[in-house]
């Protein structure tokens, strides 16, 4: 059985996850209306991700015996300017997210539950890639430039 400090921080990450799903869903919708229909995709499909993620954490928090309590989601912004903008978004938000998981990290060592530890190293690890991920892409639009943007678009749009 998870304690319940543990479980609230849990019920807290999840509910952040899924604020995280509106905020991609959020520029899905911005950068489709604005006809980068590759970057919107991607976002699209990134928000899938992040509740893929509140799944699987509220599924962790069943299988030991925790309840899952989810709250009101806070309003998303719905403005973004350039998709260098939204992807700079993008890379600053991953990052806090890292920092959320790494004090999850930081609780279950300080409660000795190890079963939580070894569960959340998924989400390390996955931290990792989402911001290498974002940085990457944030990298390739300054690199293309106004003029090779199509193209990046293009390139997310067949993730």
């Amino acid at each position: 059985m998870i304690s319940k400090k543990l479980q609230d921080a849990i019920n807290m990450q999840i509910n952040a996850e899924m604020w995280s799903a509106n905020l991609y869903l959020s520029m899905s919708y911005y950068l489709a209306k604005e006809g980068y229909t590759g970057f919107a995709s991607w976002m699209k499909k990134q928000s899938q991700e992040e509740m893929e993620h509140a799944y699987k954490l509220a599924d962790y928090l069943i299988d030991r015996e925790g309840t899952v309590k989810l709250d009101k989601l806070d309003v998303v912004p719905t403005g973004w300017g350039t998709p260098l903008e939204a992807f700079e978004h993008t890379f600053e938000h991953e990052k806090r997210v890292s920092e959320m998981i790494n004090k999850l990290v930081e609780m279950a060592e300080n409660e000795k539950d190890y079963a939580t530890q070894d569960f959340l190293s998924w989400f390390v690890n996955e931290q990792v890639e989402e911001e290498a991920t974002a940085r990457s892409i944030v990298k390739r639009i300054k690199i293309a430039g106004d003029a090779g943007l199509y193209f990046v678009n293009n390139e997310l749009g067949a993730r």
